[in-house]
């Protein structure tokens, strides 16, 4: 018998490509780093459980290809586990340094079995390969993996260029089937940003739906009967699924979100700001800059600068009575939404990012976990789904046409478009003008040179990440953004010079390609 709703999770898991052959340690890698320890590894780990014990449940993974060509890199694999084993040996050294501490020692002790735990999953169990765990659990039909735009692009201020936006859905399509051997089904909009007529490359591609902030829905032309509890299908053919407004506020708002109770693990307060310089010198930056390096031990425990030991087992079950309390809330949204007389079963859309559980909230997987087994538990009132299989239960929706908006801040643009960034678009335009130029110049030619063309789109598509707007944004890391963004247009254009010329520079061109090694069969005739 049908369950009365269905609840859909949906993680998005993204980080901007960052990879550095030129160096031999760079701080931004450990932004991979850290996802890998604290989320993706985790989540494998929870879902993993969920096959092992017979539990019947649905997720929704969105991994961008540019995270995936970071996880896939020999290169970051390599000082990922380095950056391991740096870690497991501090753990090591804080079992000796906290042995007359007995609260620290004990998480200290804690951090060094984690990591050893995280070591041996990494390196033995998975071998480094974690596309291919993601992939084998897909293939039990409980996980189901979309695709992202090529790097992040934000769509509606790429659009000037219709083929830069196509390139970024097409190549982004191209990426996922070389690397899961399926065409995504669901496709996630870059910030969640949607414009009319964006589902024209989407259908191109075979995208069957993709996701829309809550107005996206709301303020769509006709009004959807069932607000944003149903998809509606666009004219251009693939579905539009809205964003809940009450099971995001439950996670993401900083004041009443789970993740800021006073029992969880307190972000900021990381051993690699607090200890002894000289102890601490081995495994902070090479510069000699302080860093997060992930032991922590304290917990939230209120406003005060005054923090509280962290305590894994209170924390577990804060987690397993939060998950408790997000149940409850949606069987009783579900239940008031059957007695408005829906007449089909509602759904209820959780789209987060994937980092938040784990890295941002470290209880996050085992919220998930206690989620996925307490919906097992009472499938009748509430069953998890993915929305392609409730497209396939539920052919028929209501054609609708949605309204442009985003997740960034008040939905629209502005994170992406303001003072402190809005200097990038013009560059970009004109790099992807010049682009379109060669490509349209050498797609007729018999032997186009293929490398050039393909670095040049590269570029471009480096270029084009949002995630360079939003740190120029939020001020956090905004001169590596502003560097990234500069490195990029300037290689591009040097490229497109040297194919307006007919005069490549090979020793350039190899550095290029030998930094930025990412889509190695892209098709730059998408520019075309």
């Amino acid at each position: 018998m049908e369950p009365r709703g269905y609840l859909a999770i949906l993680l998005h898991g993204h980080l901007p490509f960052v990879r550095h052959p030129e160096h031999q340690e760079f701080f931004e890698e450990d932004w991979l780093f850290e996802a890998i320890s604290e989320c993706y590894l985790p989540l494998l780990s929870v879902l993993e459980g969920f096959l092992r014990d017979g539990i019947d449940f649905r997720l929704t993974l969105s991994l961008s290809p540019t995270l995936c060509a970071m996880l896939g890199d020999p290169l970051l694999q390599r000082r990922y586990t380095i950056h391991l084993e740096r870690l497991l040996e501090l753990a090591c050294r804080e079992s000796d340094r906290t042995i007359f501490s007995p609260p620290l020692h004990d998480l200290a002790r804690f951090y060094r079995i984690k990591l050893e735990e995280t070591h041996e999953a990494y390196v033995d169990r998975y071998r480094a390969d974690l596309l291919g765990a993601f992939r084998r659990i897909a293939q039990t039909g409980k996980l189901e993996l979309i695709s992202c735009g090529a790097t992040h692009g934000y769509l509606p201020l790429l659009a000037e260029t219709p083929e830069a936006v196509r390139a970024q859905v097409l190549i982004a399509r191209d990426s996922h089937q070389a690397l899961f051997g399926t065409n995504p089904k669901g496709f996630w909009l870059p910030e969640c940003a949607y414009y009319p007529g964006v589902e024209a490359y989407l259908q191109e591609a075979e995208i069957r739906w993709f996701v829309v902030d809550s107005h996206g829905l709301l303020f769509a032309d006709p009004r959807p009967l069932m607000g944003f509890f149903a998809p509606v299908y666009t004219p251009w053919g693939p579905a539009a699924f809205a964003r809940d407004v009450d099971s995001s506020r439950e996670v993401w708002s900083a004041s009443e979100g789970y993740p800021g109770d006073f029992d969880y693990r307190e972000f900021y307060r990381d051993i690699g700001f607090e200890l002894d310089y000289d102890y601490l010198r081995p495994y902070i930056l090479p510069t000699g800059e302080r860093k997060f390096l992930g032991i922590k031990y304290y917990r939230i425990t209120g406003n005060s600068t005054n923090k509280a030991p962290y305590s894994p087992e209170a924390a577990r079950a804060k987690a397993a009575l939060h998950a408790e309390d997000f149940l409850s809330k949606r069987r009783n949204q579900i239940a008031s939404l059957r007695e408005q007389g829906f007449g089909l079963p509602p759904i209820v859309l959780a789209p987060y990012d994937a980092e938040l559980f784990g890295h941002w909230w470290y209880e996050g997987p085992q919220f998930l976990d206690f989620l996925f087994r307490g919906m097992a538990g009472d499938p009748g009132a509430l069953s998890p789904i993915t929305p392609s299989e409730y497209l396939e239960r539920h052919s028929t929706q209501q054609l609708a046409r949605p309204a442009s908006s985003s997740w960034g801040w008040r939905g629209h643009s502005e994170v992406w478009l303001g003072e402190e960034n809005d200097w990038i678009y013009p560059h970009l335009h004109s790099g992807a003008h010049r682009m379109v130029a060669q490509a349209k110049r050498y797609s007729s030619h018999r032997r186009p040179p293929q490398r050039l063309l393909r670095q040049a789109a590269r570029e471009l598509l480096l270029a084009q990440a949002s995630d360079w707007a939003f740190l120029m944004k939020t001020g956090t890391a905004s001169a590596y953004a502003k560097r990234r963004t500069e490195t990029h247009l300037f290689r591009l254009n040097r490229l497109c010079g040297q194919l307006e010329n007919h005069a490549p520079d090979f020793a350039f061109l190899d550095e290029c390609e030998r930094r930025d090694n990412l889509f190695p069969d892209l098709n730059w005739r998408y520019f075309a």
